[in-house]
């Protein structure tokens, strides 16, 4: 399984179940991070377009990215312009991470 080049999705399932770990989680965060840019269309109409796939909220962020994200910041492996150039996030919701999350400064010496 480990040189495998792909596995079904109910072998990851069933692993997911005996490591009590969800490894789904893996590759969602992937898509979330690393997602292209929606290009928004303008129309004229006054109706919106309707599409028959499930759309997914891109701002919800997982503890585990937030932790990646704030990491990056502190050590000054990327700045703020960065951070939201490359992973899209919203300006003010990395100003809010950085107010809610940030270590003091002593912890960061450790």
């Amino acid at each position: 399984m480990y040189n495998a080049k792909s596995l079904d999705c109910d072998i990851i399932l069933r692993w997911s179940k005996l490591l009590d770990y969800d490894l789904f989680r893996i590759y969602t965060q992937h898509l979330i991070l690393f997602s292209p840019q929606k290009k928004r269309n303008i129309v004229e109409s006054n109706q919106p377009l309707k599409s028959t796939l499930p759309q997914f909220k891109k701002n919800i962020y997982t503890v585990e990215i937030i932790d990646f994200i704030m990491e990056r910041l502190a050590n000054g492996e990327k700045t703020k312009a960065q951070l939201i150039e490359e992973y899209n996030i919203p300006k003010t919701t990395l100003h809010r991470w950085v107010v809610k999350y940030q270590k003091p400064e002593t912890e960061l010496i450790k």
